[in-house]
Parts: structure tokens; sequence; C-alpha cells
């Protein structure tokens, strides 16, 4: 499998053969929703909690007697069916909701979602994201020049979230360059995984030869 290397002006210079393992693996529907799911779930903070009638305050005396007022008989105004009574079956925050998932879940999702995207004409590959210095107007004109390769106009002129970039290295200046776009989110190659893959339309992959390397890596 072969791939085109963008530089930040637009300009091909040259190409990548890609490990099948990663770009070339089959789609993997129930797996990749499991994962999803599963990460979802981790990332839920478990701390929604309501009261049920015995934890409300009130209500210790009978509303009114059992018989002779022709209204149906209560035994506390903090029953479930009054207002300000107690929440049935509602939330509490002894509920876990984590869920394992092993490493090679992940990694076999991740590459399921990769090959998706490069098969869709999603993924794009540039030798570099190094600034000169921190400058957003640096980091539109990159957007501007990327935006040139055929398929990918629209990563520079969404206002939403649309391009996930994944950065091989820590790199302060091209961090602070590109944060300000709305239609762009910077994430590091090691922590790439299926659901930020599949929340964004368009992934922009830097220093392809050694990400490809570590993308292999983790399979």
């Amino acid at each position: 499998m072969e791939a085109k290397i963008y530089n930040q002006k637009g300009a091909q210079v040259g190409t990548i053969n890609l490990p099948v393992k990663v770009f070339g693996a089959s789609w993997r529907s129930d797996l990749v929703h499991q994962v999803v799911e599963g990460m979802r779930s981790n990332k839920r903070a478990g701390t929604a909690d309501t009261k049920d009638r015995g934890e409300v305050r009130g209500g210790g005396k009978k509303p009114w007697k059992q018989k002779g007022t022709g209204r149906a008989r209560h035994g506390s105004s903090r029953s479930p069916i009054w207002v300000g009574g107690g929440v049935t079956h509602g939330p509490l925050a002894e509920k876990n909701y984590k869920r394992k998932i092993s490493k090679k879940m992940r990694a076999q999702a991740l590459f399921s979602v990769l090959s998706r995207k490069l098969k869709d004409n999603e993924i794009l590959f540039i030798d570099s994201l190094a600034m000169s210095g921190i400058k957003t107007k640096l980091a539109i004109d990159v957007m501007k020049n990327l935006a040139k390769v055929s398929g990918f106009k629209p990563i520079a002129d969404s206002k939403k979230p649309k391009v996930l970039t994944a950065l091989f290295a820590r790199n302060e200046k091209t961090e602070k360059s590109f944060r300000n776009l709305p239609q762009l989110e910077i994430v590091f190659l090691k922590n790439l995984n299926p659901l930020d893959v599949l929340n964004y339309q368009y992934l922009l992959i830097e220093n392809p030869v050694e990400s490809t390397k570590f993308l292999e890596s983790r399979g």
C-alpha cells in the first residue's frame, strides 16, 4: 500500500509504503462498536445521584387521616408521586461504569478505523508541522495550502471541528499556533484512539514514516 506525503505548502514531497496490518485491515463494526462504547463508558464520571423516598427531607407526618376526607389515602408527602418527593429508580453514584478494554482490542479497532478512513480518502500524511513561531496566521496558511490537495477542501472552510491532527512529538510552537483554529484538534500519536478518530471527518498524520512504525508496533 502506498500513500502520498505532502509538505506545509500542499505539495507532494514523496510517498510511503503503509503497513497492511494498520491501514489495510478489514472493517469490523462489532469490534469498533464494543471498543468505542467501552471508552465512552470509561469517560463517565459516575457522579449522578438521586435520593429515594427514604433520603429526602420531611414527610414524617401523615398528610391527612386515612378515611373520611374523600381524598386518596397517603402515608407520606415524600412519596415519589408527590412534588418534592423521592425519585424512583434514579441514578446512584455507587454504580460503576468502567469497562475493561484489552490492548489488543483497542489496537485492532484503531487499525480498522484507520483503514476505513484511508479507503474513504480522509487521511492526509504531512512530513512536518513544525512552525517557525507561535502565530495563528501561519497555521491558517498551512490549512489553506493543504486544502488544495484533492478531496481535502473542507479542512480549511469549516467552522466546526472536522480535522484531527496527530503530532508525532510535542511541539509547543505548533500546538499554540493551531489551537485557535475551530476546525482542528491536536492530539499526540501515542494517544490516538478509535473514538477520537471517529469523532472527526479528517485525520492529519505528521511525520508518517515514524508514525506508521509506531502504530505498527502497537499491534
